[in-house]
């Protein structure tokens, strides 16, 4: 079935009306009693500018480096913090819950998505509206999309190499960034993977702001250090580039993907059209959190390890995750609705079990 051209799939949400509403009810009681709001606050806004700060200063001590070791570890380390500032707001603003404003959250992105080069509008049709309603659902979650080298799901084809996809998995999460920036970005502008309808912006104006973001991330990641840096080779700073973007996406999808890998389940449409169980239950039955010893650490990583969480309330900013995933815990059980949540160690370890399986001849 072409990526273009599914046909409506719907969800039996009277099946858990009972359970959205207790959800419901339960955060907007929180925000009650808290007397806050659920966007960003000025903590929030003192981690964006302390981040933007971080990630050009460190930019522009490379640029002023005369040592290739020197140079090329300030550039990784710009790009690091290029990835933290995205995880931090690009999630949220993607939501629209960073700013209250949706033209301010548009711009935001576009700002903040330039050291990384990814798309903001294309990722956030991907995300917000291909991914979240149809977590993995065969054909509609362009995130477990057939790839011809990782088997994501029980559904797909299986190759004879991919019984070894447990070991080379990690080059495949490292590859995910810059197959994104230079290949997938333009096949889903182009309207090869998606409905090009879906973008807010179409034709002339879409495409000068998708290009325009391309071509300033070329500029700064690229272009400058190559006219300010003649001391370092053009191999030099492209394998820097490279290996930059290498490590930013292995860390970021290793640490988010498998979130919805351990312990999930993996549906095929009906043919009917009609999930066999309401939108609410999907989550509980697709996605998982993850938790480290201190929740400031979770604070920093943009609340990237509390995917269920996100995925019930991504109304929210990410600042009360550690709130409502305790109203989560406690709602499952008077639901008595399983409720997963593993640590590092053990999403380590789910990955690999998970990549087994799937790899398994059949």
């Amino acid at each position: 079935m072409p990526s273009t051209n599914k046909s409506i799939l719907l969800f039996s949400n009277t099946q858990d009306a009972a359970l959205r509403e207790a959800l419901n009810t339960a955060a907007k009681n929180y925000l009650l009693t808290a007397k806050d709001h659920r966007y960003a606050d000025g903590g929030m806004f003192f981690k964006l500018g302390l981040l933007s700060i971080l990630c050009l200063g460190f930019y522009l001590s490379a640029l002023y480096q005369h040592s290739a070791y020197l140079f090329f570890f300030c550039y990784v380390i710009f790009i690091s913090l290029g990835l933290l500032l995205a995880i931090n707001v690009v999630h949220d603003a993607s939501h629209n819950v960073f700013c209250k404003s949706s033209k301010a959250n548009t711009w935001l992105n576009r700002l903040v998505t330039i050291p990384l080069g990814i798309d903001p509008e294309c990722w956030r049709i991907r995300h917000v509206v291909q991914h979240h309603p149809f977590t993995n659902i065969e054909n509609y979650d362009l995130d477990i999309d057939h790839n011809g080298v990782l088997r994501q799901t029980p559904f797909q084809v299986h190759h004879w190499f991919m019984r070894y996809q447990h070991y080379y998995w990690p080059l495949v999460a490292a590859m995910t960034f810059p197959a994104i920036i230079w290949c997938f970005d333009w096949q889903d502008r182009l309207g090869l993977k998606f409905d090009k309808n879906k973008f807010t912006h179409h034709g002339i104006v879409g495409w000068f702001a998708f290009l325009m973001i391309k071509g300033l991330h070329v500029s700064l990641a690229i272009v400058l250090p190559l006219v300010i840096c003649p001391q370092f080779s053009v191999g030099f700073i492209l394998i820097t580039y490279g290996l930059s973007q290498l490590c930013a996406s292995l860390i970021f999808v290793i640490l988010i993907l498998g979130t919805h890998w351990a312990k999930a389940t993996f549906y095929q449409a009906p043919t009917d059209g009609l999930m066999p169980h309401g939108s609410t239950q999907h989550v509980f039955n697709t996605t998982l959190n993850w938790r480290l010893k201190y929740p400031i650490i979770e604070y920093w990583l943009g609340g990237l390890n509390l995917h269920l969480t996100h995925h019930i309330y991504p109304g929210f900013s990410h600042r009360h995750y550690l709130h409502l995933t305790a109203i989560i815990q406690q709602i499952a059980k008077q639901f008595q609705i399983d409720y997963h949540e593993i640590t590092l160690p053990e999403l380590f370890i789910q990955q690999q079990i998970f990549l087994k399986q799937m790899g398994r001849v059949e």
